[in-house]
């Protein structure tokens, strides 16, 4: 995954661009296309009934007052589980491994381990018209000292979503709570909002953006990030996999933490039935 450098520019993520639409049309020529189409579809949901192994990198620059740089890796493993012939469970980690420079002071570094969120969606098998699932989100404070809120928190989350023609249009909304852990830290009431669209053509290539909303009730402060993708389903072997790349726009965020830019690479690995 990507590595925090300072000298990174913008013909360097030309260069990655140009790569990532090779391996598109290189997608065209190795994976059946009916395949492809079928995994990428299944991708744009995130409440579908396949196991999945995300690795998302975040790398962001600009940030602050010390113009500081921070690399985010999400480890995010999706695995649904039949409750039974009418109802899923799709169970979701979101594990951040962090390190960042100088963005707490001038020539300061830390990294470490973010608190984990996990959440379990319970969905019909059948929608028709509207897929949807509901269920409890719950913050797990195992994060290193410099990234955790020492709270462990609860509350609810749901997705919906819309697929016809090759289009995904949904979004995600999950609100935790702390509900104890540290009494001197300060309590958690946090809201993520992540509306999503994506177009996939049938070879399994496809585009599309999402918005990423972080609301701190406690602290009266947003953070609000737009990350537009191109993306391609292939297989490694008999592994197959689904990349993704595109860079991130930092719409809002506090003056201490706000990144000038930032671009995203994902790596997704596949366990269809």
């Amino acid at each position: 995954m990507a590595i925090l450098n300072h000298n990174f520019s913008f013909p360097t993520m030309k260069k990655y661009l140009f790569l990532f639409a090779f391996s598109i049309s290189f997608t065209f020529q190795v994976f059946a296309q009916d395949d492809a189409a079928e995994l990428a579809k299944k991708l744009a949901n995130p409440i579908a009934s396949l196991i999945s192994v995300p690795f998302q990198n975040n790398t962001d620059y600009g940030i602050g007052t010390f113009r500081g740089s921070r690399n985010t890796l999400n480890f995010q493993p999706v695995v649904p589980v039949a409750i039974n012939e009418n109802l899923n469970m799709i169970t979701r980690v979101v594990l951040p491994i962090i390190t960042q420079y100088n963005v707490t002071g001038e020539g300061q570094k830390q990294n470490g381990v973010g608190d984990a969120v996990m959440s379990a969606f319970f969905s019909p098998t059948n929608s028709k018209k509207l897929t949807w699932g509901v269920g409890p989100a719950l913050l797990l404070p195992i994060g290193s000292q410099d990234f955790t809120a020492k709270k462990f928190g609860v509350g609810p989350t749901a997705v919906a979503l819309k697929q016809f023609n090759g289009w995904t249009v949904g979004g995600l909304i999950n609100q935790i709570w702390s509900i104890a852990g540290d009494e001197s830290h300060t309590d958690v009431s946090q809201m993520f909002l992540q509306p999503f669209v994506v177009y996939n053509w049938k070879s399994g290539a496809g585009v599309g953006a999402n918005m990423e909303w972080t609301r701190n009730w406690k602290a009266s402060r947003s953070v609000v990030w737009l990350n537009p993708t191109l993306s391609a389903v292939t297989a490694m072997g008999k592994q197959k996999v689904q990349f993704a790349i595109g860079p991130r726009f930092n719409l809002a965020a506090p003056d201490a933490a706000k990144a000038d830019w930032g671009w995203r690479a994902v790596i997704v690995l596949l366990f269809p039935k």
